[in-house]
């Protein structure tokens, strides 16, 4: 079975790279969820864990901790967005500047080359750097910066929820070559039954999620708060078709509140 660990790049107090209306911690957590959730459906022999399902602060430490003790992790991905000057633009992925394993170049490689062939971004490179998440962590890591947040094309992109999980999809198929992941079988056809979830938020506290819920309700849009393992998440729709859950998250994420489609 193989064990992938993936982090969603800052949250809480920490918003990350900010631009164009957008906040870094965001992205990266839908990022994350999205990639988390093909890795669930898509493939049979592998497991994942996330540093943060919602938006909390967690140190650099924690997370390479959390990394490190979740026992014989094979791989780690961390979520990033970029920002600089307004005019900076594109995708690059990044591996420690130290010694490493010839897999992790060889991995970084993979993963890279399928999300460019989605992501419709100026290609800036595979790199190396310093970076605490690929330094400290025990397994191969890569960190990928996934566009520039104050750019205005990068910015139009990163917006779009659609296009965030065609971005994840491709870490996820780039963790699929490398492994030779097993996909699953293709999925019964539907029959009405729900399908897709539009959730509005995702608390390890009942109370936060109820409030949310109630936040939710104030916009106009009914919810409510389903518990999900240690989590409770605050549904606010669910459709038979994708495209209707991503009406329904471009109609809540307008009124102010973030949304990630499951």
């Amino acid at each position: 079975m193989i064990r992938i660990f993936h982090d969603a790049g800052h949250g809480g107090k920490d918003p990350g790279a900010t631009g164009n209306g957008l906040k870094e911690k965001d992205l990266t957590l839908k990022l994350s969820q999205y990639f988390g959730e093909i890795l669930r459906t898509e493939y049979s022999n592998v497991i994942e864990k996330a540093s943060r399902v919602d938006d909390r602060f967690l140190n650099l430490a924690t997370r390479s901790n959390m990394a490190n003790e979740w026992g014989g992790a094979d791989y780690i991905i961390s979520f990033h967005v970029n920002s600089a000057n307004g005019k900076a633009r594109g995708f690059e992925s990044f591996i420690y500047n130290g010694s490493t394993p010839n897999t992790t170049e060889n991995y970084r490689t993979i993963i890279h080359d399928e999300i460019m062939k989605v992501n419709n971004l100026f290609d800036r490179g595979k790199k190396k750097a310093n970076f605490h998440m690929v330094r400290e962590t025990r397994m191969d890591a890569v960190l990928t910066e996934n566009g520039f947040i104050d750019n205005s094309h990068d910015a139009h992109l990163l917006k779009d929820n659609d296009y965030l999980y065609e971005v994840a999809k491709a870490h996820a198929r780039g963790i699929a070559k490398i492994f030779s992941l097993n996909p699953k079988g293709k999925p019964e056809p539907s029959t009405g039954n729900k399908k897709y979830e539009v959730i509005g938020g995702t608390f390890s506290s009942k109370e936060n999620a109820l409030r949310q819920a109630e936040k939710v309700r104030k916009v106009g849009v009914e919810s409510y708060v389903k518990k999900r393992g240690d989590y409770y998440e605050v549904i606010v729709g669910t459709f038979t078709h994708y495209e209707g859950a991503k009406t329904r998250s471009r109609h809540i994420e307008d009124k102010g509140i973030e949304t990630y489609i499951k």
